[in-house]
This record gives C-alpha cells, structure tokens and sequence, in this order.
C-alpha cells in the first residue's frame, strides 16, 4: 500500500470537480451534511458554492500514532445547523470513504434521528477507497490500491504551537516599524 499526498491545490481543485459531477447529475437536494473533520472543508465550499445551508455531524473512529489507528465509531449526540430543521434531501459529504463503516453509520444515524424530515439521503466523497464496503454516490478518484491519503491540512496535527508563537513573535518583531518619537 503506498501513499498519496494531495496538494492544497489539488485538494480544492477536487472539492470543485465534486461540485459539478454532482450539478451534472441533476439531482436536486436542499440540505448539505457534512461530517467533521473530514468533511467540514468540503461540506463548507459546497454550501458556497451551492447556496445550500450546511450542518455538521461530528464523527471520529481514528486515534493512535499519526491518527491511523481505527477504533469504534463516535458521533455527537446532536447535529449542528443553523435552519430551524433539517433538509428533506441530503446531501452528506467527507472527505473519503476508507472502510464505510462511518458513512454508512451516518447515513442510518440521520435517517434513525430524523425520521420524520430525511426523505432521501445521497453521499459524496473526494476518495472512495476499493477497501470500503460501500460506494459513495458521487466521488473524484477510485483507489484500488487504498493508499493512505496525505491532505494538506495535516501539518497542524503535528504543529508545536511554542514554535509557531515563536516563527510570529519573531516575524512581528523585525517587520514592528519604529516609534514615532
């Protein structure tokens, strides 16, 4: 199993290409769910670009060394939005289906929790590994050879905060204009 690393360029690049396989479907949906973290990016410039409210369903199964160890399956015990309810047809985005244990529990979390307003319920991801038990409705790559996906945000996970004061502090300090006397 090799690697890939996604350049930011690429990233969004892919988040755009998502946006009009989804529009060249002509499938008509009025609510955005993303799932967090994966998904917050992607579900945030679909809802731009869309015009679409966006909610959040937090969710985590990855922990360990380099967050690449998966254990059970956690959501929130509510979802966030700023609409007074929840779309009828949703759209729920991450950022890649690995085994599709959490896009699949998501799909019968939304449906169990809103029963009364999910009429339909699509997926879409930027990477649908061949590993995963199912197939996203929309996605950008196929990885037959289900490489671990570097994103570009991942350099924070590892990021020392005293050294990032400290490369500003030292910025700031040698770009301060001098007082005015």
């Amino acid at each position: 199993m090799s690697d890939l690393y996604v350049s930011w360029s690429d990233y969004h690049s892919n988040i755009e290409k998502l946006a009009v396989k989804i529009y060249q479907s002509n499938w008509e949906f009025n609510q955005i769910v993303c799932l967090a973290r994966g998904g917050l990016r992607i579900g945030d410039t679909l809802s731009r670009i869309y015009r679409l409210p966006l909610a959040i369903l937090a969710a985590t199964s990855y922990g360990g060394t380099d967050n690449r160890v998966r254990g059970a399956l956690t959501f929130s015990s509510h979802i966030t939005m700023t609409t007074s309810l929840l779309g009828s047809h949703i759209l729920l985005v991450d950022d890649l289906v690995d085994s599709g244990v959490t896009l699949e529990q998501s799909v019968i979390w939304l449906k169990q929790n809103f029963s009364d307003r999910v009429k339909e319920i699509r997926t879409a991801v930027l990477w649908y590994k061949d590993c995963s038990t199912i197939a996203p409705d929309y996605y950008i790559d196929y990885l037959p050879d289900n490489p671990w996906v570097h994103q570009p945000f991942e350099c924070y996970e590892n990021m020392d905060l005293t050294q990032l004061a400290a490369n500003y502090n030292a910025d700031s300090n040698s770009k301060q204009p001098e007082p005015q006397r």
